[in-house]
């Protein structure tokens, strides 16, 4: 569909850790937009005061953005430049944005998204597994769900790549060896880009014997070898 509109919503990576991440294009973009939608607006703050930007900000997020969806549209739709920013990464990667995305693309509004920090990319290009063909699933369902949705990937042949919690680290471990096998190779990155970034390789035994001893912290980015065809 031909936009109807010069108006447009624009994503906006973020750091994930580090912010020298941030490129001179989301600095810019920032700089101009009416309106920056933002994950957390606290969270957001830190970042845009120490980018030397003031805009102004309004909070969407999982909770708030089937409510706000509509009048963001409208605000692009009367003119306004809006940028949309998660805590961290690209957004709509397991963050909110692409409600705000497929109903401005319904509205002929048209979307750009920048290029820019993702934290599964470094995770998946040092893990030591193949990357040419992956597949990515984001966070596995807390509880109802998860055990099928392990199940349905037992033969997946590619690199598989997750995101999950520090508090669900060691049970994640524990279920993928239960449906994938002791001996499948795993890379856990954490706190990438970060002061304390670290990457553990192995099999899925000794990455959960080496998390049983020492406790997991930060966000973690796991990637799990295929089945061996």
């Amino acid at each position: 569909m031909i936009a109807k509109s010069t108006h447009k919503l624009v994503l906006v990576p973020t750091p994930i850790g580090n912010l020298e991440d941030i490129t001179l294009r989301a600095i810019r973009t920032l700089q101009e937009a009416d309106l920056i939608l933002a994950e957390d607006t606290r969270t957001s703050g830190i970042l845009l005061k120490h980018l030397k930007i003031s805009r102004p900000l309004q909070s969407y997020h999982v909770h708030n953005e089937h409510k706000t969806v509509i009048s963001i549209i409208d605000k692009i739709e009367k003119g306004q430049k809006v940028a949309l920013i998660s805590d961290a990464g690209t957004p709509a990667i397991s963050d909110p944005g692409f409600l705000l995305v497929r109903e401005c693309l319904k509205q002929g509004i048209e979307v750009e998204c920048l290029p820019g920090p993702t934290a599964f990319v470094p995770a998946l290009v040092n893990s030591g597994l193949p990357c040419d063909s992956f597949v990515f699933e984001g966070f596995l369902p807390q509880k109802k769900g998860r055990q099928t949705m392990i199940e349905g990937l037992k033969d997946e042949t590619r690199t598989m790549v997750f995101y999950e919690s520090p508090y669900r680290v060691v049970k994640a471990l524990e279920q993928f060896i239960e449906h994938f096998g002791p001996d499948r190779k795993v890379s856990l990155s954490r706190e990438l880009s970060k002061l304390y970034e670290e990457t553990i390789r192995g099999s899925l035994t000794e990455a959960l014997a080496h998390f049983k001893l020492k406790e997991p912290k930060g966000e973690f980015v796991i990637v799990v070898a295929g089945k061996s065809t």
